[in-house]
């Protein structure tokens, strides 16, 4: 499935920003002018040929060698990887001596794997992950430097700064495939996770789990839905029928937006919307 909203005009200016979120399954990528302050191209692409990094390297370069918007100098360019391979780490026990050792319980490392991490100062945490290399070389190769972080990272800093609510709240941000779990309490982070799916069962099943795991009442915490998700899909429903305080989320965009873009609903696009 291809995604595409952009102005049919647009600026090409040496102060463009390109952001790029990739995993093994698709890519997105959207385009900031920064002297007008608007966000006005999105595009977001499922790989036919998905599965591997190397397939998703070949997909990556059939996407990149298609639009002209994609052909025009960038002053900035920003990566997101999306993928399970992080783990979270409190500032206080953090050491760059043993990044691996802080990921080998919930993730299978090879003595090749580059690992890295996002310093998440604002909540004391260290976020530790595997990133693509080969998409990371690659995108060096075409556009020269550039900023990268884990998914992890722009989602829990995006709603942590905004959060308002003064209650515990569950935010389920929605992708295919997997799902990821941000439990808040005012402007702490009582729990992050991610997870796979193949289902609705599957869904609501860790849904419920987790809210079992902190003692939230299903009648009474509210949840909040990001991502590809809408009013009426199966996932939705079958939520609906366990929890009754079901909300969509907004994307809190500092930016404007244009091209068509004003008219996603806002919970939609949440990393790619909040990762400049």
């Amino acid at each position: 499935m291809t995604l595409k909203r952009e102005s049919s005009t647009y600026p090409t200016t040496n102060y463009n920003e390109l952001s790029i979120q990739v995993s093994l399954s698709g890519l997105s990528f959207c385009i900031l002018d920064g002297l007008s302050k608007t966000i006005f191209a999105l595009e977001r692409h499922s790989f036919s040929d998905a599965g591997t990094p190397q397939a998703m390297l070949r997909e990556t370069e059939k996407i990149f060698d298609g639009p002209d918007i994609l052909d025009q100098p960038f002053k900035k360019v920003h990566v997101i990887h999306d993928n399970n391979l992080s783990a979270l780490v409190p500032q206080p026990v953090f050491s760059e001596k043993h990044l691996a050792e802080y990921l080998k319980f919930n993730v299978k490392i090879f003595e090749t794997d580059f690992i890295t991490y996002d310093d998440i100062g604002a909540l004391g945490l260290i976020n530790v992950y595997i990133p693509f290399v080969n998409i990371n070389n690659y995108i060096f190769d075409r556009f020269g430097e550039f900023e990268y972080r884990h998914f992890s990272t722009v989602l829990i800093e995006s709603l942590l700064q905004n959060h308002t609510e003064e209650e515990t709240t569950m935010y389920v941000h929605v992708e295919k495939e997997h799902f990821e779990i941000v439990v808040t309490d005012r402007k702490k982070l009582l729990l992050y996770n991610t997870f796979h799916y193949t289902n609705k069962e599957d869904f609501i099943y860790y849904i419920l789990f987790t809210a079992e795991q902190l003692e939230l009442d299903p009648e009474v915490f509210p949840l909040y839905f990001l991502g590809d998700i809408a009013e009426g899909d199966p996932l939705f429903d079958m939520v609906y029928t366990y929890i009754r305080n079901i909300r969509f989320g907004r994307n809190y965009c500092k930016y404007q937006q244009t091209g068509g873009l004003e008219l996603l609903e806002p919970h939609r696009e949440f990393i790619s919307l909040n990762s400049f």
